[in-house]
């Protein structure tokens, strides 16, 4: 790092102890799946100094750290073995704990050491609720048992959640005082990693609204724009009161309320929970869409038992198609990549709409190397506005907003605006220009929620768009979402199939042409009918390159659903996996290689896969053998090839595609039992996390 400027400087001296230099976070993320949270954490505890011999000492103890405690998902085997060899180990995971009703108890699981019967005891969750709801980011010793008698080889001896043990939020207020509010607004941006230089204004308000249901209950916003842009970054790295999760898990025992149970969900454990790649939400019972929209409006609902929660709902996903062509058409919106389950009643419930498009794809060139919040501190700070302190009655009576303003549209706004005081301004008031800036966002954010609810509605209910405000001096303001202002299809949407006499109806408008934008190619759409394209096969529809995360406990991935559809045409099929020895990771390579027949196409399967020296290789071998006669009388060859060096995984298919899956295969959770749902159909299993990258070489 060049010498400290006045930012550094400044929050040094009223944060001593509480900042931290961010590139020394750059250094170590990369290669490790660990949170910027949990890292951070390792840094204020060996690195909060301004001394560069102390911080390249504590650099040193940071990744020792890693290197004895955080366990690889591949060195799964290994740590086991250093529990039972040393009898105790401590290790840096992620712990999920769940209740087993036929055994009456509770067993733990990390998620990279590979075991789901670690015993622990009551105390543990019982001061740590959320050990059972998604779990949480911990230094855990895990000691071997060594009686025989019992069910289990390992157990929790103590457990220790990565977060402040104490945290004063006077004192935090206090510190802000020293601060000019865009002094205030480029020290959040250095705090979670960005540099501020590199930003223009209306970008760091979209952070901030990013940020938002971290400090806002009840707070429920939509962000969808181009992949890579952070979009899930504050959920998954950011906050250890976030959690986040993919449509497979959008159910209403999960999010909401388990009768058989009796037990709230996430949102009874959580001040946000975040639904990744929402387009990709599947929703199979509609009580759950109920109940969401009965939870985003009041934040109650009643599962037999009437429930309240604070939680915030946020929806984060990928939009494909041109905004500039989607506000000029009269056939699209931009709710455009929404499953049809999230209607127009869910929508409304938005209090604002980022707009994903604007903001810069992730990149080195907008890091920041100099001191920012540790993040776990700055999380705190939030958490604790979140639950202690309400500035929308302080909204409420300083804003003054126009006539065309309705009911949801108020409460949205104030609530963005109350969100944007207790981030920038945890101190107390803003002026009546900040103030007013802020008012104008929110109201921005609202307009374009509502715009594009108004271009689907065939009647007026939502045709008052033109919301607006008043400033201090009275002069009022229209406000206008940049990407439609000058749109007459947005602005002015024609209304088909209203009756005009009976039998009678007004002609439905030329549909505008639409188009999706893929590098530097223009391709036509159809006109959108029920959420499919109009006149095409589903079945047949192209494949296209997708990159994603699968969570931990999420279900509805199978091999069939993530490779099938690329298969199409393809007659060989190479994988590197250097996994496939142990029983369970055979049988994966099995129902890979069934797949694959199923395709009709297939005739050679090429197999390179690794061995150590505890592999029984004429087992393996035997394996092997009836396999590939099982598959010769299918008319298909398999090739393998052993290599004792390998470590990458990844899938070819002579058609072009590539499937890379970080895991290879063996990306399912261990049944707890072979006779619950998911041991057979791994589309019903719970999965272990991974990364997903599907692309086509040229």
């Amino acid at each position: 790092m060049t010498e400290m400027d006045d930012l550094d400087k400044q929050l040094i001296m009223a944060f001593d102890g509480k900042v931290v230099r961010k590139d020394l976070l750059h250094r170590i993320k990369k290669g490790t799946n660990v949170p910027t949270f949990v890292l951070e954490f390792l840094l204020a505890r060996f690195c909060a100094s301004d001394e560069q011999a102390e911080i390249d000492a504590g650099m040193e103890a940071v990744l020792a750290t890693l290197q004895d405690n955080y366990v690889r998902p591949d060195e799964a085997n290994a740590a086991q073995s250093k529990v039972a060899t040393k009898g105790k180990h401590r290790f840096i995971d992620k712990v999920h704990v769940r209740f087993v009703e036929k055994e009456k108890r509770h067993w733990a699981s990390l998620e990279n050491f590979n075991s789901q019967r670690i015993a622990i005891g009551e105390k543990f969750y019982r001061d740590n609720d959320r050990l059972l709801e998604g779990g949480i980011w911990a230094e855990i010793t895990v000691a071997h048992n060594a009686i025989d008698e019992d069910n289990y080889a390992f157990y929790i001896e103590e457990l220790r959640p990565i977060q402040l043990s104490r945290f004063d939020f006077k004192l935090y207020a206090k510190g802000r005082k020293s601060f000019t509010r865009d002094q205030w607004l480029d020290a959040i941006m250095r705090s979670v990693g960005l540099e501020p230089a590199k930003l223009s204004k209306r970008v760091k308000l979209h952070y901030i609204a990013r940020l938002a249901p971290l400090v806002e209950s009840n707070y429920n916003y939509i962000e969808l724009g181009p992949r890579g842009t952070g979009k899930s970054y504050f959920f998954s790295e950011f906050s250890p009161y976030a959690t986040l999760i993919s449509g497979g898990q959008a159910t209403k025992a999960t999010l909401f309320y388990n009768n058989a149970r009796r037990k709230v969900g996430l949102v009874g454990y959580w001040d946000t929970v975040a639904f990744d790649e929402v387009g990709g939400i599947k929703v199979r019972d509609p009580d759950t869409i109920q109940i969401m929209k009965d939870f985003m409006a009041n934040g109650r609902f009643s599962r037999g038992a009437e429930v309240i929660a604070d939680a915030s709902l946020s929806f984060v996903g990928n939009i494909d198609l041109s905004v500039k062509q989607v506000v000029n058409s009269t056939e699209y919106d931009l709710f455009q990549p929404l499953p049809s389950e999230l209607d127009l009643a869910i929508m409304d419930r938005f209090a604002a709409y980022i707009p994903g498009w604007e903001m810069p794809k992730n990149s080195s060139e907008f890091l920041t190397n100099r001191y920012g919040f540790i993040t776990d501190y700055l999380a705190e700070a939030f958490h604790y506005q979140f639950k202690h302190t309400n500035r929308y009655e302080e909204v409420s009576r300083r804003i003054r907003l126009g006539t065309a303003v309705e009911g949801r549209d108020e409460k949205g706004i104030k609530k963005t605006v109350a969100a944007f005081l207790k981030i920038l301004h945890p101190d107390g008031g803003a002026t009546d220009e900040e103030f007013e800036e802020y008012v104008a966002y929110a109201t921005e954010c609202r307009r374009r929620v509502k715009e594009q609810m108004n271009k689907r509605k065939p009647d007026d209910e939502f045709a008052r768009i033109g919301l607006s405000y008043f400033t201090a001096s009275g002069e009022e303001i229209v406000v206008f979402c940049p990407e439609s202002k000058g749109a007459i299809a947005t602005q002015q949407p024609a209304r088909r199939g209203l009756v005009v006499e009976e039998g009678e109806s007004f002609p439905a408008p030329e549909i505008t042409p639409l188009h999706t934008v893929s590098g530097d190619a223009v391709l036509p759409l159809k006109p959108m009918l029920d959420g499919a394209l109009a006149g095409d096969e589903p079945s047949h529809a192209e494949p296209r390159e997708q990159h994603f995360t699968i969570l931990y406990g999420d279900i509805g991935h199978s091999y069939e659903t993530i490779i099938g559809p690329y298969l199409t045409g393809a007659k060989e099929v190479t994988i590197e996996d250097p996994y496939i020895r142990l029983p369970h990771q055979l049988h994966n390579f099995v129902r890979f290689c069934e797949i694959c027949l199923k395709s009709g196409t297939i005739k050679a399967i090429n197999l390179m896969t690794g061995y150590d020296d505890k592999t029984q290789l004429a087992d393996i071998s035997a394996k092997l053998d009836d396999l590939k006669q099982s598959l010769l009388e299918s008319d298909v060859v398999l090739d393998v090839k052993l290599n004792p060096n390998m470590h990458d995984r990844e899938i070819r298919l002579d058609n072009g595609w590539t499937i890379k899956i970080g895991r290879g295969l063996d990306f399912y959770q261990r049944p707890a039992s072979w006779f619950e749902i998911g041991a057979h159909d791994l589309s019903l299993r719970k999965c272990l996390e991974t990364k997903v990258d599907i692309f086509r070489l040229a």
